[in-house]
């Protein structure tokens, strides 16, 4: 069997784009022989020092809980959990539309580690700030990598590192590792940096 070429991805549950593109990868991987590892970041200290609009800032205030969460789980059981929690958590947030505020989120987490055969009081770990520090470390490890003026999703593929794809929907079979072609050829030139135009469509999850 060949060797897997690891990918870095860092995410925010919240952020249904990096949602999008880490279900990409995990279409990828079916027929590229890659290796995705996941990496928690977020949009509030993504956001904390920027001139956003209050209703934009108000509705990531609740987004730390799920970070928190997942760096909970990350201390306690390994890093080896993070990924089957966040396609859990991911799952309810953005396929099944399940509230990702308000005094319902805490059963949405603690069912989603439960799911991940993980602890279901790990979810008391949302309304704790002693994750953050590490929460911090792995936010700007990915985001050294690309500047402060991108967002999630960040991925990173043999030393090379970009914001995006930014994907609409999710590719799969052929598609998906057609596109990761493309990727692994743009990342192969130092002097790439970008290629964008606006979103004219609204994400898809199935």
């Amino acid at each position: 069997m060949a060797e897997r070429t690891p990918v870095d991805l860092w995410f925010d549950p919240f952020c249904p784009f990096a949602w999008i593109t880490s279900r990409w990868l995990v279409e990828v991987e079916k027929v590229r022989e890659i290796e995705p590892r996941w990496h928690i970041m977020s949009l509030n200290v993504l956001n904390e020092d920027k001139d956003i609009s209050p209703e934009y800032r108000e509705m990531i205030a609740a987004a730390i809980g799920p970070v928190r969460v997942v760096a909970a789980a990350a201390e306690k059981y390994g890093e080896h959990v993070v990924g089957p929690l966040y396609t859990e958590l991911g799952t309810r947030f953005h396929n099944e539309g399940r509230p990702k505020e308000g005094p319902t989120i805490r059963d949405t987490l603690a069912d989603a580690l439960e799911a991940a055969g993980l602890d279901r009081e790990v979810a008391d770990a949302m309304d704790s700030a002693d994750y953050d520090e590490a929460i911090r470390e792995s936010h700007f490890r990915g985001m050294d990598l690309v500047g402060q003026e991108v967002g999630t999703p960040v991925i990173q593929v043999e030393g090379v590192a970009f914001f995006g794809p930014v994907l609409t929907k999710i590719l799969r079979g052929e598609d998906a590792g057609r596109l990761w072609d493309g990727v692994r050829t743009v990342a192969g030139f130092e002097d790439f940096f970008e290629l964008k135009r606006t979103r004219t469509r609204r994400p898809v999850f199935d």
